[in-house]
């Protein structure tokens, strides 16, 4: 079971980009995507079951060209989850699940904190995504939360520790939350099997970045510990190039 996971920075601009030609290439079981930009009116469908992604879903953010998630299968789900019933986090399309009969997966797009007040919000989803999982996890417990975490955990998932210590993406209070998310129980599965550093799913445009290797790691595929021993390979696209995110990858024995 081949699962991707890709912030596309809005799916329409990816697909001029050749997004769906690769995806047609690589042909995950399943691929998680995060900043779809778009409503299912302003996309053709037909377009990802063509490639064999008959069952698309689509979670897009009240807000028009904003935020969204989406999770496209080859594999028909049991039930699917849109939103985690919580007003302010489903209002911004953030959470869609699929269930299958062994596992569940997530696409999962955690807001950055680009200001003050975006921070605060973002520390608020942070608290009750946390008691959302805490509460999942005891019904669901083989759960993949794939997705765009806007966190970097480790000095090793970010180019320049010591200049963005104060930057939200890589503060003190975020890293100890994904510790603290961790514990619930779940692998970081790429970190699991890749303990070098310098390896990064997401770049800035500014100053030649990507070119440069100057990136964070901010991008995961979260396994629940149930499934740690079906973990075969994990890894980063990170030649990739639809966006300013590249895709990370999972694949397990299932």
């Amino acid at each position: 079971m081949k699962i991707f996971s890709y912030n596309v920075n809005g799916i329409r601009a990816a697909i001029k980009k050749g997004f769906l030609e690769w995806l047609n290439e690589y042909g995950p079981d399943i691929i998680c995507i995060q900043e779809i930009k778009a409503n299912t009116d302003q996309l053709d469908l037909d377009l990802f079951s063509k490639i064999g992604y008959k069952y698309n879903y689509w979670f897009s953010a009240q807000k028009k060209g904003y935020s969204g998630v989406a999770v496209l299968s080859k594999h028909k789900p049991i039930s699917v989850c849109y939103g985690t019933g919580i007003e302010h986090m489903d209002f911004e399309g953030r959470n869609l699940r699929l269930d299958f009969e062994k596992f569940s997966v997530m696409s999962l797009y955690l807001p950055s904190g680009t200001n003050i007040q975006r921070l605060g919000y973002k520390f608020k989803y942070m608290e009750e995504f946390y008691n959302y999982i805490l509460e999942l996890k005891k019904s669901i417990p083989n759960l993949i939360i794939c997705g765009d975490y806007n966190i970097c955990h480790e000095i090793i998932d970010i180019h320049d520790p010591i200049r963005n210590v104060k930057i939200s993406g890589f503060l003190p209070e975020e890293r100890s939350w994904i510790t603290n998310f961790m514990n619930l129980g779940f692998i970081d599965s790429f970190r699991y099997l890749n303990p070098d550093p310098n390896s990064y799913s997401w770049w800035s445009y500014r100053a030649n970045s990507r070119a440069n290797n100057k990136g964070w790691r901010i991008d995961y595929n979260m396994v629940s510990e149930n499934l740690k021993s079906n973990i075969k390979s994990s890894y980063i696209l990170d030649q990739i190039y639809h966006s300013d995110h590249c895709p990370v990858a999972v694949e397990l024995k299932i």
